[in-house]
């Protein structure tokens, strides 16, 4: 008996009549079941959101930048999600209620703007006030678990969107801020320079100030040393002014009677005068008598001058001269020469009389000026009196004058240091502002001055620095595609089990006869294997052609799952084959097994490490690595390992088989009544 002949009698038996060969078909159709269906309901979930209704309360109460730009975040957020019909956004009025319609199941989740929304997120041009702008995602794990997960998805893009449009106008803000410091700086720069100017300016000017100081310290010295001088001037000037009141004084008194004096004497040099002009008229009487006495005319006379000095009309030094006359006229004893000493004599007494006379009139002139000089001499001593005063009052300001001479001396030597202090500062202030300005020119040329253009790029950067650019080696096309390696597999491993339900491992005919142990393990397999291989045939068709799926290498994505089909047969006939019954709940716990190692959903890596050594042991893990490459359009290197691996399971459920063929040849009690009827 060959291994073909086996193969089709086993065929043959299990397509004997209507309802075997409707169990075929649907033995054929199980993976459809596990594989096309769950992909079809699974195959694009994220573009159906639409059909999710959730709410939005938008609270926002708007805002108002500092350049009176009006903010309405919130709004434009609930706008743009309404728009954007992610899912079926419903505007609620208040969060109770879009809150209450989480709860119920109404709506899926709920998204709630504040009232502070827009406020918060312009609250950065403020650095002392600044918030973060909150948003309230609402969310119930009883309306789907892994909901949570897509909104909590959805929100982080909300915010990421809302954040890098606040971002980069908060940016653009700064920017602008950065070019007006810029202007600023070189404003700064240009006016440190003009100060720079001025500062040199000023320091020429401090130079002559300095000059002028050291004159004024000079002049001020003179000043004091002048003002010593005039302090003493003033003190003799205060003396002097005194003693001449005293002697004004004195004179006052002593001139007080000259106005009478000089009357008397008026009046007494005109008696005078007119004495001598009697005089003269008896001396002329005596120049006529003269001629009569001789003798007796000496003594005669001599008793009438002694008469005329008692009556005072002559002076005894007159009288004396006349006698003297008379003594030398009794000695010449000529009479012609007393005569002519008479006349002589008589010509003097006239020019005496004369100048009394002048006397006189000199006298009374003076009798009536003497009135006027002693008011002037009043006057006069009076206004020394005021003069004493003002010079002591002169001498006290002196001394108070010497003592502001003498403090602005040293004001004046005190500001020629200052002046010399200034002058080092104002050097200083120079080189300072001049460097200040080197400074701030450098300083403006190291702060940016973007354009319009550069800061909107920049600001588009500073908003979202981090651009991930995602270079995809192989990308699913959509959810099922991503499942599909997975699912299709699980299906392939689940076809294979659910056909042990309804085939025999190994017939009892063929165990019977004498073909040789490998041909009958062989033998048994390919119906397991023909069926596999149509249920693989049908499930890739249905799922390329049905769905859509469009692997990247479809033949070898193909000949992948016919391999996998011929293994997971060969490895589950032969397990059933060897163990009977109890094979059946092996495979089925090698498929659960599989189903938690094998990394359909989530890496492997992720799942507890005991489970590592399973993924690495069992053969659905790998096949699904390799179905992920060739639908994807990874490298294809690891299919080698892959293939050799499948190819070595095959053989490890053919070596299986042989052994149970082995093992049941001989026939035992058990074998015709086992313990556990399959």
């Amino acid at each position: 008996m060959t291994v073909f002949r086996l193969a089709l009698s086993e065929l043959k038996r299990m397509t004997g009549g209507i309802l075997p060969k409707l169990t075929i078909v649907a033995m054929v159709m199980v993976p459809l079941l596990y594989g096309a269906v769950y992909l079809y309901a699974n195959w694009d979930p994220y573009g159906n959101l639409d059909q999710l209704k959730a709410a939005v309360v938008v609270q926002d109460e708007g805002a108002a930048t500092k350049d009176g730009k009006e903010l309405h975040v919130g709004k434009d957020v609930a706008a743009n999600l309404v728009e954007g019909h992610k899912f079926d956004w419903q505007l609620v009025a208040t969060p109770e209620q879009a809150n209450a319609g989480v709860k119920s199941g109404e709506f899926a989740f709920a998204l709630t703007i504040p009232k502070d929304f827009s406020a918060n997120l312009a609250s950065p041009e403020n650095f002392d006030s600044a918030t973060q702008a909150m948003m309230s995602v609402t969310t119930n794990d009883a309306n789907n678990y892994l909901l949570t997960s897509i909104v909590d998805k959805v929100a982080t893009q909300v915010h990421e969107s809302v954040a890098q449009q606040v971002g980069e106008q908060t940016a653009n803000s700064l920017l602008t801020g950065y070019g007006t410091i810029h202007a600023q700086l070189v404003k700064a720069a240009d006016g440190a320079k003009q100060l720079a100017d001025g500062a040199a300016t000023l320091d020429g000017g401090v130079a002559t100030l300095k000059t002028g100081t050291t004159d004024l310290v000079t002049g001020a010295d003179a000043l004091a040393a002048g003002q010593v001088q005039l302090v003493t001037g003033t003190k003799q000037l205060q003396a002097g002014a005194a003693t001449l009141e005293q002697g004004l004084g004195q004179l006052e008194t002593q001139t007080a009677t000259l106005p009478d004096s000089t009357q008397q004497l008026a009046d007494g040099a005109a008696a005078v005068a007119e004495g001598n002009a009697t005089l003269n008229t008896k001396v002329q009487g005596a120049i006529g008598t003269a001629e009569k006495i001789d003798d007796a005319s000496t003594a005669a006379i001599g008793e009438k001058l002694d008469q005329l000095v008692s009556d005072g009309i002559l002076t005894k030094a007159q009288a004396d001269k006349i006698r003297t006359s008379l003594s030398t006229a009794a000695t010449s004893s000529t009479i012609t020469g007393l005569k002519d000493q008479l006349a002589t004599d008589a010509a003097d007494i006239q020019k005496l009389a004369d100048g009394s006379a002048a006397v006189s009139e000199g006298a009374a002139k003076l009798a009536e000026a003497t009135p006027a000089l002693t008011a002037g001499i009043a006057q006069a001593h009076a206004g020394a009196g005021e003069l004493s005063t003002g010079a002591a009052t002169l001498a006290e300001g002196q001394d108070t004058a010497l003592d502001g001479a003498n403090q602005l001396a040293a004001g004046a030597k005190q500001l020629d240091t200052g002046a010399g202090d200034l002058k080092d500062g104002s050097g200083k202030l120079s080189d300072g502002a001049a460097e200040l300005s080197t400074e701030l020119h450098k300083g403006a040329g190291q702060v940016p001055d973007p354009n319009d253009k550069d800061k909107q790029n920049a600001a588009g950067v500073i908003a979202d620095p981090i651009r991930v650019d995602s270079v995809s080696q192989a990308q699913a096309a959509n959810y099922g595609s991503g499942l599909a390696p997975f699912f299709l597999v699980l299906a392939l491993w689940i076809g294979a089990f659910m056909l042990i339900q309804v085939m025999r491992p190994l017939t009892v005919r063929a165990l019977a006869s004498n073909a040789p142990s490998w041909k009958i393990a062989l033998g048994g397999w390919l119906p397991f294997a023909a069926v596999a291989t149509a249920q693989a045939l049908l499930l890739y068709a249905v799922v390329k052609f049905g769905l859509g799926l469009e692997p990247s290498h479809p033949w070898l994505t193909l000949g992948l799952l016919l391999l996998a089909s011929l293994a997971f047969t060969a490895l589950i006939q032969g397990i059933c084959a060897l163990l009977g019954t109890p094979g059946k709940f092996v495979v089925l716990i090698l498929l659960v097994l599989q189903l938690v190692s094998s990394g359909g959903t989530f890496p492997w890596e992720t799942t507890p490490e005991p489970l590592h050594i399973m993924h690495q042991v069992l053969p659905m893990g790998h096949v699904v690595e390799g179905m992920r490459h060739l639908i994807y359009g990874a490298d294809l290197a690891p299919l080698v390992p892959i293939v050799l691996g499948l190819l070595g399971y095959m053989v490890l459920g053919l070596l299986f088989a042989w052994a149970a063929v082995t093992k049941k040849k001989t026939w035992t009690l058990k074998t015709l009544m086992p313990e556990i009827e399959a």
